[in-house]
């Protein structure tokens, strides 16, 4: 027994430990669940999270599960949670049983003999990975190839920046080989694709390789511009794309007698003295290879996409950080979110039309980060924002606060630092379509954040 029943009331949710076991107890309806309390992202406690209707939230990064099955319906997470049997007992109590549980994994297929179809994925990151999941999850019994210029399978890419004392690339893989083996997903590592030919459905490879396609996805992602200065070709200038990029820049800031930079000499003329300089200006699409194609660029050369992620010609998709997407948000404006829960929310839903099923993309932009040992949380987007409510206290010694991004009277972003699960909750409420105000924002009344 771990409670009486009257202990949770519809919309509530509780902890509870079962041996070595933390399950997470919630009621809707009258109806009492039991989930895994972790999130299968970063393990957050989910007790901690956002509860509306049958799903939770977890207090994080986002991650979205049903409360009734634990299936996982948004990302960043990959993998669905265990679900157990919730007991009424004696006396009106409950009891939980942890020894039958559903396995976290989704049924998924595996390639069918005579299917003679195949989907392309360019890319090894985030969208092509969800992506090829999803198909096998879906039935399709065709050719799945997943190609990347990556000696490495598909990693957790966010922990390069965010936590860089990445020990070797097998600590981050998100899937090992014999997943990609049992589900016949073949992986190319260090194979770049140089031209596609949308007529005659090919792409030809750096090895000389050309590969026909039924359907193909372009997620080749972005990647860092650099500095276009006097010093930017230095040995001690480092990019952070890959995994031993991030060890060399660790060992570096772990004073392992590396200077990286000694001084910076601005455009006015001033100098600046500095040990190490951190370049954030930007990205690049990684499109060159869609030169002389039918395939529509912006102006920037990101490819353009529906909410389907379909792109202007037929069986060509597009998705993650390459795409130009209509962002339900904000009512379907063009734009380009490099997020990584955004990509495996895209691959998800180009996989999904791909097979006729017609999905579209209304996935809430959620960021996250980590700067001095303190969390940073995103939800939304704040472009054209004209005021911002600020809550908590933002003093700098403080740090811990709420900022709230309004436009026209509206809330469109919030970003916390260490403020959970607040940030959470405004992306439950975006996600519902459900207003909130600037009079609830500007409100200490925290009634505003129920979404259920």
């Amino acid at each position: 027994m771990v409670c009486l029943e009257t202990d949770l009331h519809d919309g509530q949710m509780m902890e509870v430990d079962i041996g070595r076991h933390s399950v997470l107890l919630t009621r809707c309806d009258g109806k009492y669940s039991a989930i895994s309390n972790q999130c299968s992202h970063y393990g957050a406690p989910l007790s901690k999270g956002v509860i509306s209707g049958h799903k939770v939230r977890c207090p994080w990064h986002g991650s979205c599960f049903n409360a009734l099955t634990g299936d996982l319906e948004e990302f960043p997470g990959i993998d669905s949670l265990p679900c157990h049997k919730v007991q009424t007992g004696r006396y009106a109590s409950l009891s939980i049983d942890v020894k039958n549980k559903r396995f976290v994994l989704q049924r998924m297929g595996a390639a069918v003999p005579g299917v003679n179809h195949t989907v392309l994925l360019l890319g090894g990151g985030a969208a092509s990975l969800i992506c090829a999941e999803t198909l096998r999850q879906e039935n399709y019994g065709g050719r799945i190839i997943m190609a990347s210029r990556d000696d490495l399978l598909p990693y957790d890419k966010t922990r390069l920046s965010k936590v860089m004392n990445v020990l070797s690339g097998d600590t981050i893989v998100l899937r090992k080989k014999e997943f990609f083996q049992q589900y016949n997903i073949e992986v190319w590592l260090q194979k770049e694709a140089l031209s596609v030919d949308t007529e005659k459905k090919t792409v030809t490879f750096d090895d000389g390789l050309v590969q026909s396609y039924d359907q193909l996805l372009l997620s080749t992602g972005c990647r860092a511009k650099g500095l276009d200065v006097p010093g930017r070709k230095l040995d001690n200038i480092k990019m952070l794309e890959t995994p031993e990029d991030a060890r060399q820049i660790h060992a570096a800031s772990l004073g392992c007698n590396i200077v990286l930079v000694k001084e910076v000499v601005l455009k006015s003329g001033n100098v600046i003295p500095a040990d190490v300089l951190i370049v954030g200006i930007g990205s690049m699409p990684n499109s060159e290879f869609l030169q002389g194609t039918k395939i529509q660029k912006n102006s920037k050369n990101y490819v353009v996409v529906d909410k389907y992620m379909r792109t202007n010609v037929p069986d060509v998709f597009c998705a993650g950080d390459l795409a130009s997407f209509p962002l339900a948000l904000a009512k379907n404006q063009l734009v380009n979110i490099g997020h990584w829960q955004m990509a495996q929310a895209q691959g998800r839903i180009a996989a999904l039309n791909m097979l006729k099923k017609t999905t579209e993309l209304t996935s809430v932009p959620y960021y996250w980060t980590v700067l001095q040992g303190r969390t940073i949380r995103y939800a939304g987007y704040g472009e054209g924002y004209t005021e911002i409510v600020m809550k908590g206290n933002y003093e700098f010694e403080e740090r811990k606060f709420l900022a709230l991004y309004i436009k026209n009277d509206e809330v469109i972003a919030a970003v916390g630092l260490d403020y959970d699960p607040v940030v959470s909750a405004v992306a439950e409420r975006l996600l519902s379509g459900k207003v909130i105000t600037k009079k609830e924002a500007q409100s200490d009344d925290p009634s505003w954040l129920q979404v259920s």
